[in-house]
């Protein structure tokens, strides 16, 4: 198995990189990062997690705001 060091999402499920990124900002912030309705009603992890597996340009922008808030953390 080839590692990828430089690579912060590498090893990270989407389930693991959502909770932390609900613990780090919350709902509400990450709704006003991420624009989608799994965010802003009845938030859910799982609800979200479907519709992120499903809709490729919403899971970038919640794989972006992860890269930004482990930099954030340094």
């Amino acid at each position: 198995m080839e590692t990828q060091p430089n690579n912060p999402l590498h090893g990270k499920t989407l389930e693991a990189i959502l909770n932390e990124l609900v613990s780090y900002y919350g709902w509400e912030q990450m709704s006003y990062h991420v624009n989608v309705n799994s965010f802003q009603n009845e938030s859910s992890v799982q609800s979200s997690l479907k519709f992120l597996r499903k809709t490729p340009w919403a899971r970038k922008k919640v794989e972006d705001l992860y890269i930004k808030m482990q930099e954030r953390k340094q």
